[in-house]
């Protein structure tokens, strides 16, 4: 069916940077919106970044400045591009697709990768 997956998680200090990938297969024409989320250890899943299909980009003011998302659409993946990082964007990052186009005109919603871990070192 739908697959996610993320690449480009690890270990940084804190001050450096990291670029995550993430890369969507299947049967799918196009994709609405695009998002990265995360998860740190006791706390709930926020949103961190999103870009819909007409470019409209949305930032959790927790990382407006140092953070970047873009989108390729030929490729069907989306980036998140994190600089300055702080030990507290510690977490596991999650990419989400919330609406697919197939190519039969059926909708699919809510697709999740499996999470790549970031970990920033002070």
């Amino acid at each position: 069916q739908v697959q996610l997956v993320e690449s480009g998680g690890g270990l940084v200090q804190a001050g450096g940077s990291l670029r995550l990938s993430c890369a969507a297969s299947g049967n799918i024409l196009s994709i609405f919106t695009m998002a990265w989320y995360r998860q740190a250890p006791g706390k709930q899943r926020e949103l961190v970044a999103a870009i819909t299909s007409g470019g409209v980009i949305n930032y959790a003011d927790s990382v407006k400045g140092r953070f970047a998302i873009s989108r390729d659409n030929a490729k069907k993946s989306v980036y998140l591009q994190m600089n300055s990082l702080k030990p507290e964007d510690t977490a596991v990052y999650y990419c989400n697709v919330d609406r697919i186009f197939r190519r039969d005109g059926s909708n699919g919603y809510d697709y999740w990768g499996q999470g790549t871990q970031v970990t920033v070192s002070s």
